[in-house]
């Protein structure tokens, strides 16, 4: 890995605030890819089920790519395949060119259920997390305030996950698993239970956070100006396969006015005639 590689994720901890880094047009190396990788089940009907079909895909450092489709495309069991929660049953997956084998430390996932401890505090929750990343007791209280600052939660410190709203549960969640030291950030449509406003408001704040502190994101989500908004990169999957792969040129950082533009829409329009053209 490069100096300028090394630099910008070591920025995604530091206690400090940091200035944003390179994008992920800086990186011209995979750091995770898929070769051929497929996944098939056994159903209880004792038929093939195949999930993700001979997937090849490569994903620069830094870089937000998000999954869409119909539901049972396979766009969950792909994130899957990285979090290394399911093994392929053929083909390969490695992130910084170590093979993907099973749930660890470097992949932090973020899922509908917030995986949040409801008898400790929202401080006690992440002193956890950040215990599990390998912070020095010592550095802690520090690192604490320094992701409460992150997700805008230094006001609920002392409550408990039952009394935040919807939103304010999310924001401590994805402030666990970044406290948790990933190399790569798993989001499995972690929005998707939220009310409309309050899914936007978090995903403005999803787009702060990256600009100060960029990790390689593999989102998931069904909902295209999500898509649209949170995107360096959209793939659109079908059947288990890729079936289309868009760009995003939409400029960074990006706020609450990129949904009004047309070029917006354009983006949105076209995803949308791709997944509508997947029916049946």
């Amino acid at each position: 890995m490069d100096a300028d590689a090394k630099t910008m994720r070591a920025s995604v901890w530091a206690p400090e605030e940091s200035n944003p880094t390179t994008t992920s047009e800086s990186s011209t190396a995979s750091f995770l890819e898929l070769r051929d990788a497929t996944v098939r089940y056994r159903t209880l009907a004792g038929t093939d089920l195949t999930a993700v079909s001979g997937i090849s895909l490569q994903v620069k450092e830094a870089e937000f790519l998000v999954i869409i489709g119909r539901s049972g495309c396979g766009k969950t069991t792909l994130l899957n395949l990285v979090a290394g929660l399911v093994p392929p049953t053929s083909g390969s997956v490695t992130l910084n060119g170590r093979p993907i084998t099973k749930p660890d430390r470097d992949r932090g996932v973020v899922f509908q259920a917030d995986a949040v401890f409801p008898w400790k505090r929202v401080a006690a929750n992440l002193d956890f997390a950040l215990r599990l990343g390998g912070s020095p007791r010592r550095d802690r209280p520090e690192r604490i305030q320094h992701f409460l600052r992150l997700v805008n939660l230094e006001h609920a410190a002392n409550l408990y996950p039952k009394e935040l709203s919807g939103g304010m549960s999310k924001r401590l969640a994805i402030a666990m698993v970044l406290a948790n030291r990933p190399d790569i950030l798993l989001m499995d449509e972690p929005f998707g239970p939220l009310d409309y406003a309050t899914r936007v408001e978090l995903q403005i704040q999803l787009e702060e956070i990256r600009q100060s502190r960029p990790i390689t994101t593999v989102f998931v989500t069904h909902d295209v100006e999500e898509a649209v908004f949170l995107a360096d990169r959209v793939i659109v999957m079908a059947n288990g396969s890729i079936i289309h792969s868009l760009q995003v040129p939409l400029a960074r950082p990006r706020d609450l006015s990129v949904r009004r533009s047309q070029e917006f829409a354009e983006i949105a329009s076209k995803l949308l005639a791709q997944i509508i053209a997947t029916h049946g």
